[in-house]
């Protein structure tokens, strides 16, 4: 199957293009993590810029229940929400330099987020109010979260070694990795019923099952430190490989093939589905990548 990419300049090269969704509005929305700003794209049209606090860090950018884009602010230690015309509200956390990283909405319709400096999981509700989980491990930089199909939320740790799940009453279950040092960052639920997460210390892409059963299937680049992953129509997980200038897929079964992007050095980091049925990637360096099966699409 014939794989086109094309990428799309919607930032300066030094803003920092990070994690990125499709809103509501059929928009993709991205955050600009060196910049410390929002972005809005549309393919064919002009990019928009929301300016925030320069120096705040925006990361992880998902849609809350509420039909507004929220995000974390890693250096600034907020949540940040973004209406889709634009208003924007920041959320203080009680534990000061908390390091706010991934965020993902829950089945409960609040917004479940990691805080990788203070070992806790942090849930805030649309009204902002914010309630935090202590995990049962120290040092373990708690990164990406997402919404299992069981009703809780699964978590990376990436110093541990670890994924996590804690559901919607606060309890925590940890299943420790079979790879030492996989340092385990984007995690995303997959059409199997699994969760499935790329390990950019060990180059492997790893699937576990809800109750707690581990597979990883190593790259063909194990040094090509996997960092997002997501989930396309068809059932199969899509990666960024930070270090190598590449994205990849891994079918459920286990087959992985990857693919160039254009441009050399150009730092991947999120990944995400469009509306309109393509993969788009976050490139660093300032642009957006859209991959798909069909040129133009």
């Amino acid at each position: 199957m014939a794989v086109f990419i094309e990428e799309f300049a919607v930032a300066e090269a030094d803003s920092g293009p990070y994690s990125l969704t499709s809103g509501p509005d059929g928009a993709l929305w991205f955050t600009m993590v060196h910049g410390g700003s929002i972005g809005r794209f549309v393919a064919g049209g002009e990019p928009s810029t929301h300016q925030l606090d320069p120096e705040c860090g925006p990361t992880i950018i998902v849609v809350g229940s509420d039909g507004a884009l929220w995000f974390t602010e890693y250096r600034a230690h907020r949540i940040g929400r973004i209406a889709l015309d634009g208003e924007v509200t920041e959320f203080a956390l009680p534990t000061a330099q908390c390091g706010p990283f991934g965020i993902a909405a829950g089945p409960d319709g609040a917004l479940w987020f990691t805080e990788t400096a203070a070992d806790r999981i942090g849930r805030i509700t649309t009204d902002g109010h914010v309630t935090e989980f202590p995990l049962p491990s120290t040092g373990a930089f708690p990164s990406a979260i997402t919404a299992g199909p069981d009703d809780g939320m699964w978590f990376t740790l990436n110093q541990a070694n670890a994924i996590g799940r804690i559901g919607m009453d606060g309890a925590v279950t940890l299943h420790a990795l079979p790879t030492d040092s996989a340092a385990p960052v984007g995690i995303a639920a997959g059409h199997d019923g699994a969760l499935w997460f790329a390990e950019i210390g060990a180059g492997q892409i790893g699937r576990i099952t809800t109750d707690g059963r581990t597979s990883e299937f190593p790259l063909p680049d194990r040094t090509s430190r996997p960092h997002a992953i997501t989930p396309d129509s068809t059932g199969a997980l899509w990666f960024t490989e930070w270090a190598a200038n590449r994205v990849g897929s891994i079918t459920l079964d286990g087959e992985i093939t990857v693919h160039e992007l254009p441009t050399a050095g150009s730092e991947p980091h999120g990944i995400s589905l469009g509306r309109d049925g393509s993969v788009w990637a976050a490139l660093e360096t300032g642009a957006l990548a859209r991959v798909s099966t069909r040129p133009g699409a």
